[in-house]
């Protein structure tokens, strides 16, 4: 199953703004939402495909609620997550999947939140560890080059 998590802003309650409006309320009614961080609205989809399907039809919604939506494929690997222009790329056949995993952000969590971003690209496979902060875990979204450089 691929996994899709769409993380809220700060300052509007996601869920709510998703499950209040008919044309997204219809996109999701299909799935189980799950909330893996705080603000944030997760599902699981049955393939990339799917995953990023489901984040243009919600599009209008996401530019206006989401910071950020994250896709997460177990056959490009089990625990990095993919950002949405990452996930795009894959699945339009623009980029291989064994090329994904160059440049990331390393988000920490602290008391079930995203804490903000450290970007990082990988020397000899490796991530350094994330030092922004103390935190709980870290999560690790790939991007793209282009999402780096801004970063």
């Amino acid at each position: 199953m691929t996994r899709v998590c769409i993380v809220g802003s700060d300052d509007v309650n996601l869920r709510y703004e998703l499950l209040s409006r008919e044309t997204s309320r219809a996109a999701l009614s299909t799935y189980d939402l799950d909330e893996p961080f705080f603000n944030a609205v997760a599902v699981d989809t049955v393939s990339l495909g799917a995953a990023v399907a489901l984040l243009n039809d919600l599009n209008w919604y996401l530019v206006r609620f989401a910071d950020r939506s994250l896709v997460r494929d177990p056959s490009i690997d089990e625990r990095e997550w993919l950002s949405r222009d990452l996930a795009t790329k894959v699945r339009d056949g623009r980029l291989d999947p064994d090329e994904t995993d160059e440049y990331v952000a390393i988000f920490g969590v602290v008391d079930g939140r995203l804490a903000e971003p450290m970007f990082a690209a990988r020397v000899e496979g490796g991530l350094p560890e994330y030092d922004l902060r103390d935190v709980d875990e870290t999560v690790v979204v790939r991007l793209t080059a282009a999402e780096y450089d801004a970063g």
